[in-house]
């Protein structure tokens, strides 16, 4: 069983599992495709990711150009991030907002952000096991990115930006009033 909850961006979703805890520990199911299709959206998941990371690391803001696109289903299984969806479908009443949600190994949230957004998120803890469903396969000559630090975003990504730790990449991405339009408002958003 899961909780959805909406946020103020249509079509990104908080995803919360019902624990059943005892003596031993806790078990939860962490995926139903049935369950997903009837109270997120219908989509089928065809790669799942495992990232590790230490404390300070931002990865982001990424997202797949057209035809690789990708919808992700993203969660924490150890340690604390903050991550971050932001609508780049132009022409979207919320072109340019962010939803941003506390990810942990102890609250099980998972966070579902829908194609025609960038996606990233820094870690708040020593080190974080990031692990991330999608319904589409990586295509590398396909990847797109907007500047973590974009200041008309304004994203708080909860890091002293002296600790901030990025890959190469991530240092030289255009903001997103720089980037190549790549979305519209009639981007499917699965």
């Amino acid at each position: 069983m899961i909780n959805v909850i909406d946020t103020e961006i249509e079509g990104v979703k908080i995803i919360e599992p019902k624990l059943f805890g005892d003596a031993r520990g806790y078990f939860f199911e962490s995926f139903s495709q049935k369950e997903f299709e009837e109270k997120v959206c219908k989509t089928v998941f065809v790669q799942d990711n495992e990232s590790r990371s230490v404390a300070g690391v931002v990865r982001g803001l990424h997202f797949q150009k057209p035809p690789f696109t990708q919808s992700k289903l993203v969660r924490v299984v150890r340690g604390k991030v903050l991550d971050v969806a932001v609508d780049i479908r132009r022409g979207s009443p919320t072109y340019g907002k962010h939803v941003a949600v506390l990810l942990t190994e102890e609250n099980h949230r998972q966070f579902f952000v829908p194609r025609g957004f960038a996606h990233g998120f820094a870690v708040l803890s020593d080190e974080a096991v990031f692990q991330y469903k999608c319904d589409n396969y990586y295509a590398p000559q396909s990847e797109g990115a907007i500047a973590w630090d974009d200041p008309e975003l304004g994203i708080d990504w909860q890091v002293e930006k002296s600790g901030i730790i990025l890959s190469e990449k991530d240092m030289h991405h255009p903001c997103l009033k720089d980037a190549e339009p790549v979305f519209d408002i009639n981007v499917p958003l699965y």
